[in-house]
């Protein structure tokens, strides 16, 4: 008897043993796909995690159905380090491969409907969906699901499936289809019978009447002439300017012959420079200082000023270890920033850069997995979000996580919750790697790590080419208010530094930390404010589709002409967005060209390259935009930063708030001045004494961290203590405060550490859940393994209680 261990896409946590013959015991290697059935009548596309002759005591292993590869596709680092990702987080190891895996990869079966042969049907006797799923199955002889759903225009048609079956009509099969297909792009060549001296002659002979068909062909060898290279039917038709039907007629003719090529999705064309990279004297000691830290330690953290060029030194250390043959990955916080990163390492390294995240279409991410699996010279250097820890490298040799601060690295859904930098940390290890983490202003942990001596540190606290850090002006709003010197949301200082910006012809980037017009509209007459029907939380106003939506479910309704409460029309707006900042710049600067970059404007897959490459090109005066314009981007013209308001950040409910609003407002500050002036950033806040708003001004990053360490120490955060959150979520109120009331009394009986909760979040219902958490602190001398096995052992018991089974319990392992 022969078996395998393989992993499910699905979210279970224990692997599952499936039979196979000799010949595939074998051939099947750790690491290879095969299809297996699961349950009644579903397929999945499995991976293999061990071959082995144990034959399982609890159930009778199934057969495989096929096997989809001829070598892994999968290396064992890869798997082991997946395996430490489920233990760690407490997912199961199902979600890890099926986050990991590109779904082109992961062959889904599809039910196809088909007629059953022998059976006579009486007409009569059917329902009119069923007579018109019986019709179309004499069209056509199989239908999928989705092709049904579409006959009948609804969306639950199993009921009607399940009687035609009763009846005898027809039958259901299982199909797995492989969903990844390569490129192929067609392209034209004369055909052989007029490659001799007088096939010409005779090739325009034959064509004397036809001048369309003649244009093409002496297009044809223009083209030929100048490039040198095999040419596409695309090029053909730009370049003679006709349509690609004649071209196909000229086929058809035997004049032309087509064929095709796989091409890679993405390649680029990008010329690569010879100048050779100059460091300054400032970076090159942090570059010696980097490999020296090297020697000794695995893990080294750059803390850089903004604009200090750390992307250079990168770029040096990278030079570095291509030569050596091995490869490096580079982790960025936002799609946004590979954009303008990728084209600077491409004049470096050429077409040795590949790119891997979320916008690529599947066959794009599956190209990119295959050249990294082959250790493609096209994929020696990996640029991705977090998702690109996921790849299958054959031998990593450095990994750089930029703006490791980033709350964006931490994975919130789905599962597996994992925390990009921490896991990069754990596969550099697996690999025998060096990591590099850079930041202008590290997160507590890392820096904390860095001064206990467990990671390595290098201060890098000059601007590149020794320009000044911007200078800091703070305005007090109430002041402002009071004198009345404000203009919509800006104050008269704001206006006149704008005014001043682009007069000598800079840029300038506002800042406001939420999306939209703004968050709240209110009823003047009873107060009524519009709420969202499946979310605890006031609908935000989007004035340009002139609706008002919700930002966690996506629900949405026209904007009110009257209260839906008192039918007053007295509504006015609350708060503001960057919809308003934008209408409002319009009035008082009409003649700049502003442009806004939030969730909104950068949906398509080119978003982000549209809106950076416009500003770069000046084609924009001033850009509005959230958070996405803090991560390191670099434009050289901008001169003013204005922060429109400081004060919401700091005010939000959380232990790590003063943390991220310093590191927020020093970001975005960074943006300004890069090249050779001084630039200058403008915050307005309510409250300019605050202590994290006047380590902003004077760059104080050590007194932040310094007065940020003592409060987790006194409160018992980290990283004194590691923090697990459990959120439970139900759609019946009193069900889930009982159920979590149940599980905090279990946890805090048999823990012995600090448990807090049952607590109602500040937004307690979400797509008509709702919602309650339960925070457990873990310090550092508990063995952290031991404690979540205990944890685990009371989740288990807390969903065997048949009343609680309903509940969903998240669990979230270092809560960011």
């Amino acid at each position: 008897m022969y078996f395998i261990e393989v992993i499910l896409p699905l979210s279970l946590a224990k692997t599952f043993t499936y039979r196979v013959s000799e010949a595939e015991f074998h051939f099947i290697k750790k690491g290879m796909r095969v299809v297996v059935p699961f349950g009644k009548s579903k397929m999945y596309t499995a991976l293999v995690l061990d071959i082995h002759q144990n034959e399982p005591n609890l159930y009778e292993a199934k057969e495989i159905d096929q096997i989809l590869d001829e070598r892994p596709i999968a290396t064992e680092i890869q798997i082991k380090h997946w395996l430490w990702i489920a233990n760690y987080y407490m997912c199961s190891i199902g979600d890890v491969y099926r986050g990991a895996f590109p779904s082109g990869l992961l062959l889904e079966s599809e039910t196809v409907i088909s007629n059953k042969p022998e059976t006579i049907v009486n007409d009569s006797e059917l329902s009119d969906d069923e007579f018109l799923v019986y019709e179309a199955l004499h069209h056509q002889s199989s239908l999928k699901v989705q092709d049904i759903i579409s006959i009948l225009n609804k969306k639950n048609i199993f009921p009607v499936l399940q009687k035609m079956i009763a009846k005898d009509i027809i039958v259901l099969e299982e199909e797995i289809k492989e969903t990844y297909k390569p490129k192929l792009i067609r392209y034209v060549k004369l055909h052989s019978k007029y490659e001799s001296d007088n096939g010409l002659a005779a090739l325009l002979e034959e064509l004397k009447s036809a001048n369309k068909q003649k244009e093409i062909v002496l297009a044809f060898f223009q083209l030929k002439a100048s490039e040198k290279k095999p040419i596409t039917v695309k090029k053909l038709t730009e370049f003679s300017n006709v349509s690609p039907a004649i071209v196909k007629a000229l086929v058809e003719k035997e004049i032309f012959e087509e064929y095709f090529l796989q091409h890679d999705r993405v390649s680029f064309s990008g010329e690569k420079t010879e100048k050779e990279l100059q460091l300054s004297s400032a970076q090159e000691k942090a570059f010696l200082e980097i490999k020296d830290c090297f020697s000794t330690k695995e893990v080294c953290l750059l803390h850089g000023v903004t604009s200090s060029g750390k992307t250079e030194i990168y770029i040096k250390l990278i030079e570095e270890y291509l030569v050596t043959g091995r490869q490096v990955l580079y982790l960025l916080p936002e799609i946004a920033l590979t954009t303008q990163l990728v084209s600077r390492l491409r004049l470096h390294f050429g077409d040795k850069v590949a790119v891997f995240h979320s916008k690529y279409s599947n066959n794009e991410r599956v190209e990119a997995w295959k050249q990294t699996l082959e250790n493609s010279p096209k994929a020696q250097i990996i640029i991705g979000a977090r998702s690109a820890l996921f790849l299958p490298f054959s031998d990593l040799g450095l990994l750089i996580v930029d703006e490791e601060h980033e709350q964006t690295f931490k994975q919130t859904d789905p599962a597996p919750r994992y925390h990009a930098r921490d896991a990069a940390i754990v596969l550099a290890n697996f690999h025998k790697a060096q990591v590099l983490l850079g930041s202008a202003t590290p997160s507590l942990e890392t820096y904390y790590n860095a001064q206990a001596g467990k990671y390595g540190l290098v201060e890098l606290s000059e601007r590149y080419n020794n320009v000044r850090m911007p200078e800091v002006v703070l305005v007090d709003l109430k002041d402002k208010h009071f004198r009345k010197r404000m203009t919509g949301h800006f104050s008269d200082l704001l206006i006149e530094e704008i005014a001043e910006a682009l007069s000598l012809g800079e840029q300038v980037i506002l800042f406001q930390n939420r999306r939209g017009y703004s968050p709240i509209i209110e009823c003047l007459t009873c107060g009524h404010v519009p709420h969202c029907q499946q979310c605890d939380v006031s609908l935000t106003f989007h004035k340009n589709k002139n609706q008002l939506r919700c930002h966690y479910c996506g629900y949405s309704i026209a904007k009110p002409t009257n209260c839906h409460s008192c039918s007053s029309i007295d509504l006015t707006t609350k708060g503001f967005g960057t919809e308003q900042i934008e209408q409002e710049l319009g009035s008082i600067f009409p003649n700049a060209k502003t442009a806004r970059m939030d969730q909104d404007t950068t949906r398509g897959k080119f978003g982000f390259e549209k809106i950076i490459d416009t500003f770069k090109n000046r084609e924009v005066d001033i850009l509005v935009g959230t958070q996405m314009l803090a991560k390191g981007l670099d434009f050289d013209n901008v001169s003013l930063v204005g922060i429109m308001n400081a004060d919401n950040m700091l005010h939000h409910p959380d232990f790590r708030a003063f943390e991220r609003s310093y590191q927020m407002m020093t970001q975005v500050a960074g943006r300004a001045g890069r090249s050779e002036k001084q630039g200058k950033v403008v915050i307005q806040t309510y409250n300019p004494n605050h202590n994290t708003i006047q380590q902003v001004t004077n760059h104080n990053y050590t007194g932040m961290y310094k007065e940020q360490l003592y409060d987790r120490q006194i409160y018992k955060y980290p990283p004194y203590f590691r923090i697990i959150k459990l959120t439970l979520k139900h759609r019946d109120y009193e069900k889930l405060k009982e159920g979590s009331m149940w599980l905090y009394q279990v946890l805090n009986q048999n823990l012995g550490m600090p448990v807090l909760g049952p607590e109602e979040p500040a937004i307690s219902r979400i797509r008509n859940e709702y919602i309650r958490s339960i925070l457990i602190k873990i310090p550092h001398d508990k063995h952290l393994g031991n404690t979540k096995k205990t944890i685990q052992k009371m989740l288990n018991s807390f969903e065997a209680v048949a009343q609680y089974r309903a509940i969903k319990v998240i669990t979230n392992v270092d809560f960011y």
